[in-house]
């Protein structure tokens, strides 16, 4: 029953996204482990990378991520927000929008339950819009100072709004991964993977990011992430994108 108020609450959430989606730019995947005692109730952290070019190649590209995280008992909620956006010589060659939240639930031993809904938006993916509502099972592998892992799957529902054509309504089977190894006292490394099966295509998702800490709140972070799609809307040139980063990451 939790795990159905999880998918509800949340899908009520996204609906309103694109009302404010300038105040939470988004992202999806996969919950945080379990805090340590000593962790505070509300916390957060907010990441940047920006470049902009002149001269012979005019271009500029953005990329915006924040993560808000609170503890409720043993309830664990997460909102994270992802926006990029590519220009070229005046003209978009890249915009993305991600919206998620979701909320964990601690069982006894390393087994929790979790919930997610998510609203992606991509201007050049095929899809005028996607909203997903995932729930399930997950277990925390190794739960250390140095190493976490933690793995999921469980059903969910996709409905896929496509440009000039009817919307699909999908089952979803869904598996995920989240690997972070803390190799230093001053850097990181995670990796997330997921994948998404449905009876019209199979998407896959992974993340591997390098954070090197500068001070107490701020980090820079090399990212690079892949998506990839088996079937995607027939107006699209590729099925996998890539974005590869190097961001500034400031905790509070």
């Amino acid at each position: 029953m939790a795990i159905i108020v999880a998918i509800v609450r949340w899908t009520l959430v996204l609906a309103c996204g694109p009302l404010w989606i300038a105040a939470a730019y988004a992202n999806p995947f996969y919950g945080p482990p379990p805090p340590p005692d000593d962790a505070p109730v509300f916390s957060g952290n907010a990441e940047l990378g920006f470049t902009h070019l002149t001269g012979n190649t005019d271009s500029q590209t953005l990329i915006g991520k924040t993560r808000l995280t609170w503890l409720t008992g043993k309830f664990t909620y997460s909102l994270r927000g992802e926006v990029r956006n590519v220009s070229k010589n005046g003209e978009t060659s890249a915009e993305q929008y991600l919206l998620s939240g979701r909320e964990r639930y601690e069982l006894d031993g390393p087994h929790y339950l979790f919930g997610f809904a998510r609203w992606e938006k991509d201007r050049f993916a095929g899809y005028d819009q996607q909203l997903s509502a995932i729930g399930g099972y997950g277990r925390q592998i190794l739960d250390g100072d140095i190493h976490t892992l933690s793995l999921e799957a469980g059903p969910g529902y996709r409905d896929d709004r496509l440009r000039d054509h009817d919307d699909y309504r999908l089952a979803v089977a869904y598996t995920a991964l989240d690997y972070h190894w803390v190799f230093s006292d001053y850097a990181d490394i995670q990796q997330e993977m997921s994948v998404e099966y449905t009876d019209q295509n199979t998407t896959s998702r992974a993340l591997t990011a390098l954070t090197a800490q500068l001070n107490s709140k701020l980090s820079l972070r090399l990212s690079h992430e892949i998506k990839h799609n088996s079937q995607p809307p027939d107006d699209t040139r590729e099925r996998t994108d890539t974005t590869t980063s190097a961001s500034l990451l400031y905790r509070w």
